[in-house]
């Protein structure tokens, strides 16, 4: 699969996950998930360093395709000596040019070395296209979670003092002592502080998110999108088996053809290549001209390029355990990742089925009886606080599962299959 491809499945799969119904007016300010991968992918410096190094090793295949150079020389003997020799008058000079021819298919070692060499950073580039597109929705998905507990803060606060003129009531009528007013006023002031600091979470998780998309600070409103499209992820031995085309893979088959290559130039080095030089040669005693014909092969006799075979060899028996050694991690965050997700939806299922309704029925019902004298403020404020509680878990979980499936469609570079199930 292309580059271009596999961003886009990916940007448009991350944008399901988590804002499938965006708004097709919204605020210009407004961002949504597509909008983020899509500044992220253009701003990236890393993407652009990827792009020099595929630069870099076009210039070394280039250069390994370069034939040697041909040189020129010229040769005066039988000059400035004493007697018949003085002066030039004795003089021969010969004017020679040679051309050295490698054997053995050493430029072909080269050559070959040089394109995989391209290929190697071309993949990598694939690789890093698909962090940046993980890392960018995983800070997205941060940014959204703050703004929605901040929010569920907000309706905590709001409840509160909604208890406000009905205090007062009972207080006046000496139902109520004057203190539950200043405890009412302390939880309202705890859930603010609770609020200040999402909020400074929330402006951590917006400057992550602008870096990314190469501005120093934030320069967007909101973002858009919904966490709560749920869906049932494949057996992890599924995912496994996909982190095989991970582009971090896929590209030491491209470093084993590149050493391999290196290898083969190691061993050709010692075998001698040709020199082949014609010259004219002309002699001022007797004004004669006469052609000059020369062969040379060195003898490698002391350096054999042994060292550097020893050190090819080693390079190449390497490349298998780097790639064992890169799976593994990559296995090892793919883990995680789904562990997290899987958790995640465990914690789900026991906050919506019973946490959440049963918080929300009796807080519903608490707030009621305190209208009629039955409950005490606190009774009224700790069912208040259980309910945000179960609110901003549930949010939380949202994210992590939502942040696991964006760290996997990093690792396996396709969009991650989910069973969907309906959204609460």
């Amino acid at each position: 699969m292309s580059c271009r491809r596999t961003a886009a499945h990916l940007s448009c799969a991350m944008a399901i996950f988590v804002s499938p119904w965006l708004t097709q007016h919204a605020h210009a300010q407004t961002l949504t998930m597509r909008a983020a991968l899509t500044r992220a992918l253009a701003a990236s410096p890393r993407l652009t360093a990827a792009e020099r190094d595929i630069g870099v090793a076009t210039g070394q295949r280039t250069q390994a395709g370069a034939l040697l150079n041909p040189e020129l020389s010229y040769e005066q003997d039988n000059s400035f000596g004493s007697g018949i020799y003085r002066g030039t008058r004795s003089a021969e000079t010969t004017l020679q040019i040679s051309q050295a021819f490698e054997l053995f298919g050493k430029r072909d070692a080269r050559i070959a070395a040089g394109a995989a060499g391209i290929e190697v950073a071309a993949i990598q580039r694939k690789a890093i296209r698909l962090e940046v597109l993980s890392e960018t929705a995983i800070a997205f998905l941060s940014v959204l979670g703050a703004q929605r507990r901040i929010q569920i803060l907000d309706e905590q606060i709001a409840a509160i003092d909604r208890l406000t003129p009905l205090l007062r009531r009972r207080v006046e009528a000496g139902a109520s002592s004057p203190a539950e007013t200043g405890r009412a006023e302390v939880a309202s002031a705890l859930v603010k502080a609770d609020r200040e600091r999402f909020k400074a979470t929330l402006a951590s998780a917006r400057r992550e998110l602008a870096v990314l998309m190469g501005d120093p600070v934030a320069k967007f409103g909101e973002v858009s999108g919904r966490l709560d499209t749920m869906g049932r992820p494949p057996t992890f031995q599924s995912v496994v088996a996909a982190i095989d085309a991970n582009p971090q893979l896929v590209r030491w088959t491209a470093v084993y053809a590149q050493r391999n290559a290196e290898l083969l130039m190691a061993r050709l080095r010692p075998y001698p290549d040709v020199r082949i030089a014609a010259g004219w040669r002309h002699f001022n005693e007797t004004n004669d001209d006469a052609a000059r014909l020369t062969v040379s092969v060195p003898i490698p006799v002391f350096d054999q390029n042994q060292g550097n075979i020893l050190s090819a060899q080693e390079s190449l028996a390497k490349t298998k355990a780097e790639r064992e050694a890169n799976r593994n991690t990559l296995i090892v965050i793919a883990g995680r990742a789904y562990d997290s997700l899987q958790g995640s939806l465990r914690e789900l299922a026991v906050l919506r089925e019973t946490a959440i309704p049963k918080a929300t029925e009796a807080s519903e019902a608490i707030s009621q009886g305190y209208g009629q004298g039955r409950f005490t403020l606190l009774e009224v404020l700790d069912a208040q606080a259980s309910v945000a509680q179960a609110r901003l878990r549930e949010q939380e979980a949202l994210q992590n599962f939502h942040a696991g499936v964006a760290t996997i469609e990093g690792l396996v570079g396709n969009p991650f299959a989910l069973a969907r199930e309906s959204a609460r």
